[in-house]
């Protein structure tokens, strides 16, 4: 049970996690690793990590606290601003591809994503070797498809990644819908890749259902609030887009798909990403007294 971008600006200053004498990034990660046993990392989507970011975190947690980290923007097939490209690879693109202010995986270089995807692996090796990553994260835009390509892709990526705990969260609800899910739920199986339950508005533009099923070894939970109207709205921020104040009847009706995930002894990780405020830590702390309240999960 954890809650994502734990520096998250509304949340520090919403007063509901950390005192006001827990100021530094080092104090916050401590302090916050004290009251939770997971978190996700959002920042290495926009960034590829260091590695000696990693042994930081690493450094500052104790051993059995897990790190979910979100997999680079370009490997989830999202736009991508060459800048953000390691220099050497950022250089090595295509003349047409590094005129372009984004860039997609798709249009580069097979070699070129591969390397792109050890390297961005490569520097989570601290939190791997030390036992503290939970799951590398991809995040799968909406405009992505149930397709062979996309098929091919995810399994190419299970292949690359084999000694990772993989996860993918759909934000095409096609992949989840009753003509696609018994395939898709299979093929997350037959390559070990962890399927991300997600909690989210319904009945919006490419709504994936609230269904619990785990596919390997590890099961995950985001919860992404019910905040409709913001859900696709344009300009918004991220913290905006899921400020939404879980009431108990709604995570209550987690509780039984919790404990289906978590048969056979299986680890669930449950992260709130409705950070703005501190509606998470609220949020995580109810879920986990609802939990307890219920002896057999």
């Amino acid at each position: 049970m954890g809650v994502t971008a734990w520096t998250d600006r509304t949340l520090v200053e919403s007063g509901e996690l950390y005192p006001p004498t827990v100021t530094s990034p080092e104090q916050r990660l401590r302090f916050y690793a004290a009251h939770f046993p997971v978190t996700e990392v959002d920042s290495t989507f926009y960034h590829p990590p260091a590695e000696r970011t990693s042994e930081v975190w690493a450094e500052r947690t104790p051993p059995d606290f897990r790190f979910d980290v979100k997999a680079f923007r370009l490997l989830t097939w999202h736009p991508t601003p060459p800048s953000e490209l390691w220099r050497d690879l950022r250089e090595a693109l295509p003349p047409e591809q590094a005129r372009k202010e984004r860039v997609y995986a798709r249009d580069l270089p097979p070699d070129l994503v591969a390397e792109a995807l050890r390297r961005f692996a490569s520097a989570l090796d601290p939190l791997q070797d030390s036992g503290r990553l939970g799951l590398i994260l991809f995040q799968l835009p909406a405009y992505l498809y149930p397709s062979p390509v996309a098929f091919e892709y995810l399994a190419w990526v299970a292949a690359a990644l084999q000694d990772r705990r993989v996860g993918v969260e759909f934000r095409q609800g096609r992949w989840m819908d009753a003509a696609h899910r018994a395939r898709t739920l299979a093929f997350l199986a037959e390559h070990d890749l962890v399927y991300v339950c997600v909690d989210e508005p319904q009945g919006v533009r490419n709504s994936v259902p609230p269904i619990a099923a785990a596919t390997a070894d590890l099961a995950a939970v985001r919860f992404h609030g019910r905040n409709d109207e913001a859900w696709d709205a344009p300009g918004l921020t991220p913290a905006q887009r899921h400020a939404y104040d879980y009431r108990d009847d709604e995570l209550a009706e987690w509780v039984p798909r919790i404990a289906s995930l978590h048969e056979g002894d299986r680890p669930v990780h449950l992260l709130f990403n409705n950070t703005y405020r501190g509606y998470a830590v609220r949020s995580a702390r109810a879920l986990a007294r609802l939990l307890a309240e219920r002896p057999e999960v």
